[in-house]
């Protein structure tokens, strides 16, 4: 809980293994269990057979949803489960109280089908910036962090992405062409040529930390729901990269991006990549 006079920086300090803990806990008691044993009843879908839901996504934001506001006072939740519900709860990310951005399980479909490839995502952001985020990959018990200025982490190692080998394609993990219009579609293809290596991508948020692990050159994504990109974003900004949309400012998790954008593990790359965003767009 945060104390009367004290900043949200200050909070963090304090209260950093809290959200852990939480975020720990949530994937527990409401993901793990789930995982290779759903019921058919457990699994829904949205907007269509690649937008699925599952109990687990459920309960465990809402359980997210009260310890993390149990720990912050006056914050509120952007949960992607709550704002399918209620898309007007979005609009929150605009206001001045702070704001927990949570992803019970990013990757879904991966979960569904028994995949060990996805992840919770946290963060908090106060007046549109990220100040710290958490990414779990609980079938892997990895858990990344980072703290505005602090740098990221992975199980306690400092992350650094560093730039690309010389003279190798750039591997860049773009979006799933279900979720691009026809536009998108032809900025994304414009990354077919040499020096490139494009591949569909998998849960976002790992996607993100293997950016911030340098596994990864970049990604490209056509779409900006703030609870897939807020923690991976901040996690590659403190490993040493960098973010750019088409008009080359960096991505707002607000919303009102030009889209594709790109996140990349250092300037240069990220600069290639939006260049050819932009000129096919």
């Amino acid at each position: 809980m945060i104390q009367d006079t004290e900043t949200i920086d200050e909070f963090l300090a304090r209260c950093s293994a809290d959200v852990e803990e939480a975020v720990r806990k949530a994937a527990a008691a409401e993901i793990l269990p789930r995982f290779r044993r759903l019921a058919a009843h457990e699994v829904d879908q949205k907007s269509g057979p690649h937008d699925l839901v599952t109990d687990a996504d459920r309960l465990a934001e809402l359980r997210l949803t009260e310890d993390l506001g149990a720990l912050l006072p006056g914050s509120v939740v952007v949960g992607e489960e709550a704002v399918h519900a209620d898309p007007a709860t979005y609009r929150a990310l605009q206001g001045d109280a702070p704001v927990w951005i949570v992803d019970p399980v990013d990757g879904t479909r991966q979960f569904v089908h028994g995949d060990e490839g996805f992840c919770t995502l946290v963060a908090l952001a106060h007046r549109g910036v990220v100040l710290a985020s958490w990414t779990y990959a609980a079938a892997r018990d990895q858990l990344a962090t980072a703290v505005r200025g602090q740098g990221a982490f992975l199980d306690g190692e400092r992350l650094f992405a560093g730039p690309p080998a010389p003279g190798r394609d750039l591997v860049v993990a773009t979006s799933h062409p279900d979720y691009t219009t026809d536009e998108q579609k032809r900025a994304l293809h414009a990354l077919r040529t040499d020096g490139f290596a494009p591949r569909a991508c998998g849960s976002a948020g790992l996607e993100y930390l293997a950016v911030a692990r340098g596994e990864l050159d970049a990604v490209a994504f056509s779409w900006e729901a703030a609870w897939d990109h807020a923690a991976g974003l901040l996690l590659v900004e403190e490993a040493g990269g960098t973010h750019l949309t088409l008009t080359g400012e960096p991505f707002r998790v607000t919303g009102g991006n030009a889209l594709p954008f790109t996140a990349a593990r250092d300037a240069a790359t990220a600069q290639r990549v939006s260049d050819l965003l932009r000129t096919a767009a």
